[in-house]
């Protein structure tokens, strides 16, 4: 969830610990797995209850295995396929657990049905952005465009969660889980757009 000069940060800062955990066997899928499970437990077992802050915490630490089990894989030399295709995956399990969360707190003890039904279309959208980027890809089109992408969108999220959890007026976190909704419908459409311009550049298949 963090962007190429704020990954190679964190990548020269994590080096160490990589190694560290390398060479006590732990593999990078590993790391990947466990970072999962602790967004999963800060997102689904804190954020329902209300502890807001502390989920926050909780998901801003293992996030960070996002950028550990990638330098693991590349320390190791088990960059691959497979690899991706599990990180991936997971950043998918992750963001469901993220706004599914909230989603939980805000329709119980939150008492905002608005602001849950925001949180479910920044779901839904959030799913079909990262959508159209992979079917675009597995065609051969480029589609890594649009004002709201994982990274942006997942930061903006947990730092207001955050907030909200010291005492911010859960209305703000409202608003921007509607813009962050409509941030994603239109990355979709950007998408789209940048798709079917490359598709109409090409020649006609025989």
């Amino acid at each position: 969830m963090l962007n190429r000069s704020a990954r190679a940060l964190f990548a020269r800062i994590f080096t160490p610990v990589a190694r560290f955990l390398l060479a006590r066997g732990v593999s990078a899928d590993a790391v990947t797995i466990v970072g999962t499970l602790g967004v999963t437990f800060g997102a689904l077992v804190l954020f329902p209850v209300g502890e807001l802050f502390w989920g926050t915490m909780v998901i801003t630490l293992f996030v960070f295995s996002d950028v550990l089990d990638g330098v693991m894989a590349r320390l190791a030399g088990t960059t691959g396929r497979w690899g991706n295709f599990l990180d991936s995956t997971l950043d998918r399990v992750q963001d469901a657990a993220v706004f599914l969360g909230l989603m939980l707190w805000f329709f119980g003890a939150g008492d905002l049905w608005i602001a849950g039904a925001a949180a479910g279309a920044s779901l839904a959208l959030g799913m079909l952005v990262s959508y159209v980027r992979a079917k675009a890809e597995s065609l051969g089109f480029e589609a890594n465009t649009g004002i709201a992408e994982r990274a942006e969108r997942l930061v903006v999220t947990l730092v207001f969660a955050g907030l909200t959890g010291l005492g911010l007026n859960p209305w703000v976190l409202t608003m921007v889980l509607v813009l962050l909704a409509v941030a994603s419908a239109v990355t979709v459409g950007q998408r789209m757009v940048t798709v079917r311009r490359q598709s109409r550049a090409q020649p006609p298949s025989s």
